[in-house]
């Protein structure tokens, strides 16, 4: 095979590049081969061209698979935030609050972060209206858990009071919740994540059972629901134990007066902006900022949840929205700068064909089906790299991606908007040539 434009080795012109047989050779008028017939052939050429210049075809259509990939990364990953979105929000609830210790915003160096006690907590309880749930906590990462046998390392334990299971909207598969008495007395019992029952005890029931957190035994008193979400940095929110926040605070030799996080619920959601502006003012008062200082605590609700996740489709859809664009730029220019070589070099073809009665309507024709079958197997191509790309990142945690139609639809339409925008003036160039300067190979 030659270079674009080139004849095989043992090949004439005409076998190269079968035309159309002349209308008046077969005794008709010029317009005799019309309607289907006449689109047909057009397009058989079209595709038999493609075929021919292997090469020129090879460049067009990863030009435009890399821009079609991008897109398609784009669609994906925006879906896949939506859903992360509501997976969010349905798990931290439209009517709650979330506080934690320290200004998370401002990230100042040195600045406190254990700045709610609990005496916050209390008073959060008694004076703040329309309060249903509060949920002092604390963590510690990183733990070891074991039974039997079996361990697993890097288990979050989560120190919590009473009614953790209520206050996070997270069922119980079976066994009781976190008591007050268990707080008060600092009981070694333990609620199991979906992922440690599974790891430690298989299919058997946990409950009743005794597990070995840091080398510590606690009870089992009841297992949560597999809830299969995934949080910040790839970490498995079912990966964790609940304990009493006392016994924490005790086994950990933690400071007992403070805490880091401090979930909060209420009776009417539809007024959440309202309560949180209340939460807010009521701890500033019992920090005792004074005003135009900034908050030593941060608020979360669902609100604030969805602002972040809108920010960052945004910013994501702006990044890979120029990367797609400039790639598909990238690949259109491709195309028609070969288009137009191709046409100097096929200027005997297009010569011929329309001294045998080619119009030149079906000239361009050919050229646009050219075009647009090589940028559909681009988008075709692209669609896959994008898809792959798409769930390599998303292995890695990096992207949450989604496929849905909308991707292969918008790669297809993409891909043959290229094709006819940046095929059509090399099209018009070949479908304007003269015939018998095109014959001597002075297109």
């Amino acid at each position: 095979m030659g270079g674009p434009g080139g004849k095989g080795r043992g090949e004439t012109f005409s076998q190269r590049f079968p035309l159309s047989p002349s209308p008046l050779a077969a005794g008709g008028t010029t317009h005799s081969m019309t309607g289907p017939r006449l689109y047909i052939r057009v397009a058989s050429m079209g595709l038999g061209a493609v075929w021919s210049f292997k090469l020129r075809s090879i460049f067009v259509i990863l030009g435009v698979a890399f821009g079609i990939a991008s897109l398609t990364l784009i669609v994906t990953a925006v879906d896949g935030a939506n859903r992360k979105a509501v997976e969010m929000v349905e798990m931290f609830g439209p009517d709650a609050a979330l506080v934690f210790g320290g200004n998370i915003m401002m990230r100042a160096v040195g600045m406190r972060t254990m700045t709610l006690s609990r005496d916050d907590a209390r008073q959060v309880r008694e004076s703040l209206p329309g309060v249903r749930e509060v949920l002092p906590m604390r963590v510690q990462a990183g733990q070891t858990v074991k039974a039997g046998n079996r361990n697993m390392q890097d288990v979050l334990v989560v120190g919590s009071t009473e009614n953790y299971a209520v206050a996070w909207d997270w069922p119980l598969v079976e066994g009781r919740d976190i008591t007050a008495a268990d707080e008060a007395a600092g009981a070694k019992v333990v609620l199991l994540g979906d992922k440690p029952a599974v790891e430690l005890f298989g299919d058997e029931s946990p409950v009743g059972r005794v597990v070995f957190i840091s080398n510590i035994p606690f009870q089992v008193v009841g297992r949560l629901a597999y809830r299969g979400v995934t949080t910040g940095g790839g970490g498995d929110i079912d990966n964790r134990v609940i304990i009493p926040l006392n016994t924490l605070m005790q086994r950990y030799n933690l400071d007992r007066k403070y805490f880091r996080a401090l979930r909060i619920k209420f009776y009417e959601p539809e007024n959440m902006a309202a309560h949180a502006e209340n939460l807010r003012s009521l701890l500033r008062e019992l920090h005792h900022l004074e005003f135009g200082a900034d908050d030593d605590f941060t608020i979360l609700t669902a609100d604030e949840i969805l602002k972040f996740l809108s920010m960052f489709k945004g910013g994501l859809s702006i990044f890979l929205g120029v990367t797609a664009t400039i790639s598909m730029l990238v690949g259109g220019f491709v195309l028609a700068n070969l288009f137009s070589i191709s046409v100097s070099e096929r200027a005997e073809e297009i010569g011929l064909k329309k001294a045998l009665g080619a119009r030149g309507s079906a000239i361009m024709l050919q050229f646009l089906v050219e075009a647009c079958a090589l940028t559909l197997l681009g988008g075709v191509l692209g669609l896959f790299l994008g898809l792959g790309l798409g769930q390599f990142l998303s292995r890695l945690d990096i992207l949450t991606i989604q496929f849905s139609w909308k991707a292969f639809f918008l790669a297809l339409a993409g891909s043959q908007a290229v094709g006819l925008i940046f095929g059509l003036k090399p099209a018009r160039q070949a479908a304007g040539l003269d015939p018998i300067q095109a014959m001597r190979g002075e297109g």
